[in-house]
């Protein structure tokens, strides 16, 4: 149910995004969940963060990108929980569709729940709906500790925050210095030509 409101935006006859059928499993090996975030050049340009929780990929839009320095406090803003099978997602949404524009795997990799709570680990699930879930990630380009905070009630917006480990770096600037896909080593205009020459030929 909770990919509902995924594919009621959607026209799957449209858009080669995945449809989200029954769940495939993890997309890595080794039992970690995965994470995944998206570069997407759609009306304004912006990150999308995603982390599996319970079979989906919750989701947020980071209109800045992750950042390295822990004084850098990222605004998150909610999005409709997304398949699994998304996080192998790249290639141009068609205008008219939700989302229309260019779209590449910026990063990708495992992520590790570090809440604590009682003693022991409190669940994603649960430290989500409370409002603060801390994380290891363990990407190509982005690793270490991060926050998840929200910053006021339910609908609020939430804020990503690295957290001041050894892999804190204020002088990096990945999101405007490292363009390329992890996956395919394209940059967004890399995509969309691409895509713009599928459509002429």
């Amino acid at each position: 149910m909770s990919l509902k409101r995924y594919r009621e935006k959607r026209d799957f006859e449209r858009t080669d995004e995945p449809g989200g059928g029954e769940s495939k499993g993890r997309k890595s090996g080794g039992g970690k969940p995965i994470f995944v975030i998206q570069e997407h050049a759609a009306s304004t340009h912006h990150f999308d963060f995603r982390l599996e929780v319970g079979g989906v990929l919750k989701s947020w839009a980071v209109p800045k990108g992750p950042s390295t320095d822990p004084a850098d406090k990222r605004l998150a803003v909610p999005t409709e929980d997304h398949p699994l099978d998304y996080a192998d997602f790249e290639g141009t949404i068609p205008e008219g569709e939700y989302g229309a524009g260019t779209v590449i795997v910026w990063d990708k990799g495992t992520w590790e729940n570090v809440t604590e709570k009682d003693g022991g680990t409190q669940p994603a699930a649960e430290a989500l709906e409370q409002g603060h879930l801390l994380i290891r990630l363990q990407g190509k380009k982005i690793t270490g500790g991060y926050a998840l905070q929200r910053t006021g009630g339910k609908d609020a917006k939430w804020l990503l925050v690295k957290m001041d480990d050894a892999e804190a770096d204020r002088r990096r600037k990945p999101a405007k210095t490292e363009p390329r896909s992890v996956v395919s080593g394209r940059t967004l205009e890399e995509v969309a030509e691409e895509a713009e020459k599928d459509q002429a030929s």
